[in-house]
């Protein structure tokens, strides 16, 4: 460009050397592509950089630029959408002798002697207990002790099949229907109350996926856990679908299924078993506390393994691209004005720039998109994550 302009000016404008010479260094100066070749890489820094702080381990590049496009999203439910241990949902009472509070009391004061995971998910719901006496565990059924000077026991819906103890609580119906776990509590041979267990649902899932909603996001679950429970986790947190009873090596065909829809989907997992579906997927995201074979698929690992963290992917991935191609228009946008200008095209009007001005032009056009690059900030709400 510098030479052809050089030649106009000396061929065909019949002007002196140092003139068409001038005009010739001028575009060559203007074109030298410092905002071109620096758009992109700065964008890649700042986001880099943005992520990191948030808590958010990108490994692979091309994985988190995709996040941008993803229109379905997969989440693994134990350990992801929940936090993989028990915890009480529902207390209820059913001779009215008792109040809730008094029924958990009673069942974690029998249940601190156990070990079983459905008890200390009992024990850590109530938060403190009676002194126990004469603790004697009841194989496969509970378990039983003396509290308070009364016999009290806390067992399963076989051991009150086994004893033909009828409960005929409508509430208790429900609560199986949502496949949950109850324990039953006898207070001196009398049933007493009920305590309900799951799964406990992180706090932040249900934020995550309606946040997710509405950025145009559909929202998926896939589990082995069976269809009771799979539903009532899908309810409760508001998915748009969710896959139960599907085995660890069946799950990368629910990815491949969903895919075939025509959607670009995103997976999240934590465990062995979601390393195939997490390779299958178009972008794949790892809990930071999963295992080390999730990790290594993974393109973005959650440190914080928070569900949250899905959505600040997506949020700035988004920005990323839009920050890159607002740099690569002013770059672009900025030769196409400068370097006619550069050239002498407005030279008739009296519009001439020399090599000087030119410089400085140039240096501008890479000041402001270093500038726009550190512009890259998402707005993050209270708790860290970007809103």
């Amino acid at each position: 460009m510098g030479l052809l302009t050089l030649g106009i000016w000396l061929g065909v404008a019949h002007r002196d050397f140092v003139f068409a010479l001038s005009r010739m260094v001028t575009v060559m100066v203007i074109t030298c592509p410092h905002a071109l070749g620096l758009a992109i890489p700065l964008v890649v820094a700042v986001s880099t950089s943005i992520s990191a702080k948030a808590g958010l381990l990108i490994k692979n590049r091309d994985g988190f630029e995709q996040a941008r496009k993803v229109s379905a999203i997969l989440f693994d439910k134990t350990g992801t959408l929940t936090e993989g241990k028990f915890g009480v949902t529902d207390v209820i009472a059913l001779n009215g002798k008792m109040n809730d509070k008094e029924i958990l009391k009673y069942a974690a004061s029998i249940e601190t002697h156990s070990e079983h995971p459905i008890a200390k998910g009992i024990v850590a719901s109530a938060g403190e207990a009676f002194p126990v006496e004469g603790f004697r565990s009841i194989p496969g059924k509970g378990a039983e002790g003396k509290v308070n000077g009364k016999e009290v026991k806390a067992v399963s819906p076989g051991y009150l099949k086994e004893n033909n103890i009828q409960v005929t609580d409508n509430r208790i119906e429900r609560l199986s229907s949502q496949g949950k776990t109850t324990i039953y509590v006898l207070i001196d041979g009398e049933l007493t109350g009920a305590v309900a267990l799951a799964d406990i649902i992180r706090p932040e899932s249900k934020e995550a996926i309606a946040k997710l909603k509405e950025m145009g996001v559909r929202c998926m679950m896939i589990t082995g856990d069976n269809k009771q429970v799979a539903k009532w986790v899908a309810d409760e947190i508001g998915l748009d679908e969710y896959f139960a009873e599907v085995l660890p090596d069946k799950k990368a065909e629910k990815v491949k299924e969903v895919q075939s829809r025509g959607l670009m989907v995103a997976m999240t997992g934590d465990g062995v078993n979601d390393a195939p579906a997490l390779a299958q997927a178009d972008v794949c995201i790892a809990i930071g506390a999963g295992t080390d074979v999730a990790v290594a698929t993974a393109d973005v690992v959650l440190v914080r393994s928070n569900p949250l963290d899905v959505v600040s992917i997506i949020k700035l991935s988004r920005a990323t691209y839009r920050k890159m191609v607002q740099n690569l228009g002013w770059a672009t946008g900025y030769n196409v004005v400068a370097i006619p200008l550069a050239a002498g095209v407005a030279y008739s009007v009296g519009i001439l720039l020399d090599p000087a001005v030119g410089a400085a032009l140039m240096a501008v056009s890479t000041i402001i998109v270093a500038i726009n690059a550190r512009f890259l900030r998402v707005e993050k709400g209270a708790r860290g994550h970007f809103v």
